[in-house]
Parts: C-alpha cells; structure tokens; sequence
C-alpha cells in the first residue's frame, strides 16, 4: 500500500503509539488531583504544554488543549462574537477549511455578517481587498497559514500587521503547517492559533488553540482545567502522544522538509512529462512540501482515484470530509479554476514513508490510464 493522503491523516509514530500506551497503563491519573499519582499526571501535562508551545513558537501558559483544530475553530468563531461589545461580523479567507466556512456561514442565520475575502489565482489573499474590508470594524479575521487542499501559504505576518492596525484580533489556522514548516505565532504577532496532532504523527483526537497572553477570550467551557478556558479533564494519552509528535516535528522538520521538497518536486515533473492534459493548482505560489493538486484533462477524479486504489495507491479528491462528493472544491473556484476542471482535481499528500520508489509507480499508473482512454491509431 502507498499511503498519499497525509493532508488528511498521517500514520502515527512509533514513540507516539507507545507514549499513548504508557499513559494509559501507568499515566492515567487526573491532573486535578491533589494526591501524588495527579501530580505526576500534572507534571506530564506541563511538560507536554511545553513542546506544543514550543513547537508553535508561543509560551506554554498559551497553549489551550482540544479535541482538534475543529473544535479549536469553531471557539474561535464564538469567543469572537462572545466578547463585551464584539461587532457582528467576521472576515474569514474564501479558502479556509469547508467545515470551518461552514460553521461560520451558519451563523448568518444569527444576523451575524460573515465576508469571504477573495485569493488570486495562485491561491493567495488579495490584500487589497483586505484592506477594504480592514476598514469595517470586525469581531474577528481568520486566515489559514496553509491550504490543505493546494498547500499554498498565506502571507501570515502581512495580514497580522494589517489586522493589528485596524484593531481586528486575527486568527489562523495551521492545521496543515504546523510539523511541516516552523511556526511562530509570537513572531507573526497573530492572537490565536489553532491546530491537530494527527496531521504530523499524533494521535487524532486532540490538538491545540493557541491564545496569546493577556488576550480575554471567553471559555469555551467552564471548569476550572485548561486555566479556565476549557472545562473538563484533560485527555492525557492524547496530549502525550501530541507532546512526542510536536517533539518529533520539531527535531526533523527541516531534514524532511527538503526530502519532501525533492520528492515532490520529482513527481511533479515527471507528471508534467509524461501525463498529457495535466494541471497543477498552486504551483505559482510557495507551497507545502509534501502537497501536490493536481486534474488530468478527461480523466474524472473518481476515474483516476479508482485506478490509484486498484494499483495500491491511497489519494483524494480535495479535503478528506469533503471528497466523493459532486460539487467541485471551493477552494478552486474561488482560485477562479472552471468548474469542470476544478470537479475532475485529486490531491497527492506525501510524507514519512514515501520514497521515490512509490512515486514512480504512482507515475506509471496515471500514464497508464492515460494510455487506456486514448483513441486507437486509423
């Protein structure tokens, strides 16, 4: 099996598997217990804080463990219209993840106004047009750090300046950045960040959103865990496993980095070589380095998935909750890609495990299709 679907999940890491398993076999007491065995659940929970505040480049005391980014995204999006005398609108990019523009598109029926902000072709925020939407006070701007469909990055520090000028607290998203590319959520001047440890070798389940310090954001449930911010015992053998991951990333981010980069890379110019009628999405703009968007002219996506799957090869088509559906991505259509290319788009997510072996069987099976739908010579 060639895993390629690691935008949706990764396979977790051995020392994580067996961080969560000892945890549970000898770690499992209550922080919020006085007595010896929830101090040293106490402590692990401190020290697990640490390496997630240090791989988001942030301070542990603003570390705010989650069930995930999803659950991080939308306290966002609440806390924001929850604060004393918060405006009833939201400036969200037209690319953020579906179910976070869902969530946020929901709350129009609240006569909450909520404004997508347009990207350029390449996938990237028209800051112009942010500028005249800066102009309009707002509960809150969020901008995702990177794509998780394209892997196109957004120009984070840019748009953190722009929304301190204009008073607008600014949230990103980077569930897809973070363990892939360096963070730094004090240098981006940002307020609050989210993201999951599944995507970079931890166990699903549990993420973070980080909360600048000093920032008064309301709970997302009372208790008195979490400094207040959320109730609720914590969940220990996740936070572990996410501390082992966060420590992993941290210590290989920059080997894999260029490992991904070249073997991306190589895929795509092999596929730009041989398979006609290719399409690569965001490949103007500075990228993720494992992530590769791609459609081939008169293949449908289910088509080409179909061929992966039977030659072994897990892909998808755009973002894991949204695939299999009929409606192309919208983060394509608002890259202004026509819909029936954008219908037909299919994601290749590499990463730990992959090697150039794999790639190149990915190659010959698309060719392969290719061959099988040409006409046959007069």
């Amino acid at each position: 099996m060639i895993y390629l679907d690691h935008n949706a999940t990764t396979p977790p890491l051995p020392e994580v598997i067996e961080a969560v398993t000892a945890c549970l076999g000898s770690g499992w007491g209550n922080p919020s217990s006085k007595h010896a065995i929830g101090q040293s659940a106490k402590s692990a929970l401190a020290a697990a804080r640490a390496e997630v505040a240090a791989l988001a480049g942030a301070q542990p005391v603003e570390v705010v463990f989650t069930s995930g980014a999803t659950e991080a995204n939308n306290h966002v999006l609440t806390g924001a219209l929850a604060r004393p005398s918060a405006v009833r609108r939201l400036l969200l990019s037209s690319i953020e993840h579906a179910g976070f523009i869902k969530a946020a598109l929901k709350l129009r029926e609240h006569d909450v106004e909520v404004e997508l902000l347009p990207v350029d072709g390449r996938g990237v925020l028209r800051l112009d047009d942010l500028r005249v939407a800066l102009e309009r006070p707002a509960a809150l701007l969020s901008v995702m750090a990177a794509n998780n469909e394209t892997g196109v990055l957004q120009p984070v520090a840019e748009v953190a300046a722009l929304a301190r000028a204009a008073g607008v607290p600014m949230h990103v998203d980077a569930t897809q950045q973070a363990g892939r590319l360096p963070l730094d959520f004090a240098g981006w001047g940002i307020d609050l960040m989210s993201m999951s440890a599944h995507k970079f070798g931890g166990p699903k389940g549990c993420g973070a959103l980080i909360v600048k310090k000093g920032l008064a954001w309301p709970a997302l449930l009372p208790g008195q865990q979490e400094r207040g911010r959320r109730g609720g015992t914590e969940n220990m053998p996740g936070i572990a496993g996410f501390a082992v991951a966060a420590r992993h990333a941290r210590e290989h981010m920059q080997a894999e980095t260029l490992r991904l980069t070249a073997l991306r890379d190589a895929l795509e110019d092999a596929l730009r070589e041989t398979v006609p009628g290719l399409t690569v999405f965001g490949s103007a703009a500075a990228r993720l380095p494992n992530t590769l968007f791609i459609s081939i002219a008169g293949q449908s996506a289910d088509r080409v998935l179909a061929a992966l799957e039977r030659a072994g090869i897990c892909a998808a088509s755009g973002a894991a909750c949204s695939s299999g559906g009929s409606e192309p991505s919208h983060v394509l259509a608002a890259m202004g890609v026509p819909k029936e290319l954008a219908r037909d788009a299919i994601r290749l997510s590499l990463g730990r495990g992959n090697d150039g072996e794999q790639l190149s069987r990915t190659v010959h099976t698309l060719c392969s299709l290719q061959s099988e739908t040409a006409p046959a010579a007069a």
